[in-house]
């Protein structure tokens, strides 16, 4: 019966010493990267659009698209 318990005494003990072991990124550093994943978020959609531009011209041009 002891082992359907979901909180055992030691888990949260050990869930702090877990986080303690982590490196948390310096604001700068996170700063640095949030704001690379901006833009290389915003560059594939550009890409993606550009892509998505050129078949439906390559479709219109072959009337098979109005």
């Amino acid at each position: 019966m002891s082992e359907e318990k979901t909180s055992k005494p030691g888990f949260f003990k050990n869930l702090k010493a877990e986080f303690k072991k982590c490196t948390w990124p310096k604001k700068e550093e996170l700063a640095k990267q949030s704001a690379l994943v901006i833009v290389i978020s915003v560059l594939l959609g550009v890409i993606i659009s550009g892509f998505d531009w050129g078949i439906r011209l390559g479709l219109q041009a072959m009337n098979i698209v109005k």
